[in-house]
């Protein structure tokens, strides 16, 4: 199987996983960002796993701006948003699947 295939594949867990466990939340409590943030950091064990997050999605942020050249030139932009409505898990896997894209066109 080819890398953008794998990343694509990546992209797609990446997106459903998260949002199987946060949708149900949302209808539940509504965009609640102080609950939220209350409920994320309510122990050390959750608190790890969201200073993970919130680290691994400033190391995307960073690497899509460090290596947006690397990325098609309309498309650049489109791992922040996936980073900020979903996170890291879909961010970063989308970053790597268009720039195996663009490596892919550029060898054509």
């Amino acid at each position: 199987m080819k890398p953008k295939n794998i990343y694509l594949l990546l992209c797609l867990a990446g997106a459903v996983l998260p949002l199987w466990q946060v949708i149900p939340w949302l209808l539940a409590n509504g965009l609640n960002l102080p609950l939220f943030f209350e409920q994320l950091f309510a122990n050390r064990v959750s608190a790890f796993f969201g200073m993970d997050v919130i680290v691994s999605a400033v190391v995307v942020f960073v690497l899509v701006g460090v290596e947006k050249s690397q990325l098609p030139p309309k498309w650049w932009w489109l791992p922040v948003p996936a980073v900020l409505v979903v996170g890291g898990s879909l961010g970063l896997p989308l970053f790597l699947y268009l720039r195996e894209a663009k490596r892919e066109s550029l060898a054509r």
